[in-house]
């Protein structure tokens, strides 16, 4: 059994998704539609940039969001799976994840949203973080080589808050400037290999984002959410979710609270899954599972070339 993920943001590069967009109509018909709906060229913007404008929150989740999607209809057109029933040739999907924006790629992919409203929703959740971030002013840092329970209690006698755990010696923390700055000092003291800030606007997945989550799930209830083929592995759970209400939920907490990645991925092994597809840009989720078991089969979705090479 099979699972596909979904990258998030910082997988985004110059030029992604445009052999897909040349060599498969249907990805082309992807990016027409997200040209449409967005109301400019998000097309000319991934395979053009520029980077400065490409890495804006408001535009890099929608556009990583669109490859992502142009590169699973490629997958399917390729005839190497199909959907949404998930089986062909003994392919079988038993769960699609993604990695916090990437969460909206799963459920488009699963059929709970469609790839319309993804796209509305990916980019209000944008504009509503970055002006959170705005009026809350923090930041986040990855700290490398320190375990979880450690770091947890460092958050709390800092006040910092945990972001990511994305894979063991990889989590990231956020909240408070001051906080973080703490934070940081005490990992290192602790032993941690390096304390890194990262390259975004504000403290993402932390408290200071609860306001932007509650204007979110007011926007949210305007948008029909179906139960999809696939189950979906939460971020905020790191379990299957089935019913529309539990997504829709679950979407709401996931803008302040941790994202479970390491979690989401024992999840699935344990439930059977013995080889992922990493379907969109890069190859960032690649990293995280080997370092999570080193012996996860990942194949990657992100190419014409990365389609030709799959059996």
């Amino acid at each position: 059994m099979v699972a596909f993920i979904f990258p998030g943001q910082g997988a985004q590069y110059l030029g992604m998704g445009k052999d897909l967009y040349e060599a498969f109509k249907e990805s082309k018909a992807v990016f027409a539609q997200a040209d449409e709906v967005l109301g400019f060229s998000i097309s000319k913007l991934c395979f053009e940039g520029p980077q400065a404008k490409l890495t804006i929150t408001q535009n890099c989740q929608p556009a990583i969001l669109t490859v992502s999607i142009a590169a699973l209809e490629a997958f399917k057109a390729s005839a190497k799976v199909s959907l949404p029933a998930g089986r062909q040739e003994g392919l079988s999907v038993k769960y699609a994840a993604g990695l916090s924006l990437g969460e909206y790629s799963a459920l488009v992919a699963s059929g709970v949203l469609s790839f319309e409203d993804g796209l509305r929703l990916v980019r209000k959740r944008a504009e509503l973080m970055e002006e959170a971030a705005r009026r809350n002013p923090g930041k986040m840092a990855a700290i490398l080589g320190l375990e979880r329970n450690v770091l947890e209690a460092l958050c709390e006698e800092s006040n910092a808050e945990l972001a990511n755990i994305n894979c063991p010696g990889q989590l990231v923390i956020t909240g408070k400037i001051e906080a973080v700055e703490k934070a940081k000092e005490l990992a290192l003291e602790k032993g941690a290999k390096r304390a890194i800030d990262l390259e975004v606007s504000g403290a993402f997945h932390s408290s200071l984002m609860k306001e932007a989550a509650l204007e979110f799930k007011a926007f949210l209830r305007g948008f029909n959410l179906k139960s999809g083929s696939i189950p979906v592995v939460s971020n905020v759970t790191a379990e299957p979710r089935y019913e529309a209400g539990e997504i829709g939920e679950d979407l709401f907490k996931q803008i302040y609270s941790p994202v479970l990645w390491e979690d989401s991925v024992s999840f699935m092994v344990i439930n059977g899954v013995k080889a992922f597809y990493e379907i969109g840009p890069g190859n960032v989720l690649k990293g995280l599972l080997r370092k999570i078991n080193p012996d996860l089969e990942v194949r990657n979705v992100g190419t014409v070339e990365d389609i030709n090479r799959l059996e």
